[in-house]
């Protein structure tokens, strides 16, 4: 088994990986299409964070690859739909760095409420300007969080724990924490609050989610913060609204065409306007968060290439599995067509297989039937299952066994 990891990955995810035996090659920035495609040769897993894409293309050009790792919360630089035609697992962090977002949001909120980063520019530029003027506590103020997922409601929590009033809007009918209070749509979110934080993910019809038409909807003065991905923005608009004093402040993190890797230079509308705390992609950039993430997902590979274990993978069936005791576990995926089940139950019948256990997951059009076999496996089982029409992938842990 072998190992590629991009884009500066945590060192415990390749410690874990090796102490299981797989080779880890690691690399600090991210790959290109045709880059990529030949770095995969050779590779079973593929760990990256939010800039490398792994297209159709490059899932079809390597279709031996069984596992893609997003050490990151969100996956819309991978092709979910290919990775499940082709059988290759996709796994995520969705938790591991929503609490480093969360503090970099609060942050930012309380900074731009009192112009720190204009204070700090001045006073670096020799300048002292002591003056309450434009600056507010948080304190009391309203906060529109657009999206309530994971970091959103613990936004939510950590708002609150200031004196915040928090709002929150999202398309999913989420469960409103603590005091805060769930807008039926997001114009009237928008009308309703004086700070803007947005935690969506990045489907394609998100892109400008926040246009000109968006931000004429907000209050005058309104603080406007982005952590989340950076097509939702329309930033000439943004721009505009900021030099307009329509925006009071704005904190962004994500932009839509980003630098490839550290010490690459970066060009933004944004830049040199008052008020405004631009920072490079750093929302989960602390030492614990990818300390976490590292694990964690290298801990996803770990178990599925030891057990089979696909317990919350993002585009195949679930199934959460131990250790196997004895014997051979066979990882059937397949399209999910009537009789799939009967038919590898008749070849394993039919080689004087006995099944010890068996687990059977479905997900929109695909399948995954997990078989323990106490007795082993002979070769020819395999061959059989494999050529079966739906199967689109089997693998087998444990030992097999002569005819």
């Amino acid at each position: 088994m072998k190992a590629l990891l991009l884009e500066n990955i945590h060192p415990d995810a390749a410690r874990l990986l090796e102490g299981e035996g797989i080779e880890v090659e690691t690399r600090k920035g991210a790959l290109d299409e045709n880059e990529l495609i030949e770095a995969l040769e050779g590779v079973d897993l593929l760990g990256i964070r939010s800039k490398t894409m792994v297209t159709r293309r490059v899932l079809e050009a390597r279709p031996d690859l069984i596992s893609v790792g997003a050490f990151s919360i969100g996956t819309n630089q991978i092709d979910l739909d290919a990775a499940a035609e082709t059988s290759t697992v996709v796994f995520n962090a969705p938790y591991s760095n929503t609490r480093s977002v969360v503090e970099l949001a609060l942050g930012e909120i309380i900074n731009l409420a009192r112009h720190i980063g204009d204070h700090n520019r001045k006073m670096h530029d020799g300048l002292w300007d002591k003056t309450a003027k434009g600056s507010h506590e948080v304190r009391g103020r309203t906060l529109g969080i657009v999206g309530y997922g994971n970091i959103g409601s613990q936004l939510s929590v950590l708002a609150e724990s200031v004196g915040m009033r928090v709002y929150f809007y999202d398309i999913v009918d989420r469960l409103a924490l603590g005091n805060a209070v769930r807008c039926s749509t997001l114009e009237e979110l928008l009308e309703t609050v004086e700070t803007v934080s947005v935690h969506v993910d990045g489907r394609a019809e998100n892109k400008n989610m926040f246009d000109r038409e968006t931000f004429a909807m907000m209050r005058p003065r309104t603080l406007f913060l982005n952590l989340s991905r950076g097509h939702l923005v329309d930033l000439e608009a943004l721009r505009d609204a900021l030099l307009s004093g329509h925006i009071a402040g704005a904190g962004v993190d994500v932009f839509p065409v980003e630098p490839k890797k550290a010490g690459d230079p970066f060009e933004s509308v944004l830049q040199g306007i008052p008020n405004v705390i631009l920072t490079p992609h750093i929302g989960g950039s602390t030492a614990e968060a990818q300390e976490d993430i590292g694990r964690f997902v290298a801990g996803k590979f770990r178990d599925y290439v030891k057990t089979g274990s696909t317990y919350m993978s993002v585009n195949l069936p679930e199934v959460q599995l131990d250790k196997l005791k004895s014997g051979a576990r066979l990882l059937h995926l397949h399209r999910n067509e009537p009789g799939v089940l009967a038919h590898v139950n008749s070849v394993l019948g039919e080689y004087g297989v006995n099944i010890d256990s068996q687990h059977l997951a479905t997900r929109d059009g695909y399948g995954y039937v997990v078989t323990d076999c106490g007795n082993g496996v002979p070769q020819e089982a395999i061959d059989a299952i494999r050529a079966l029409p739906a199967t689109t992938r089997l693998s087998v842990v444990g030992e097999l066994r002569g005819a």
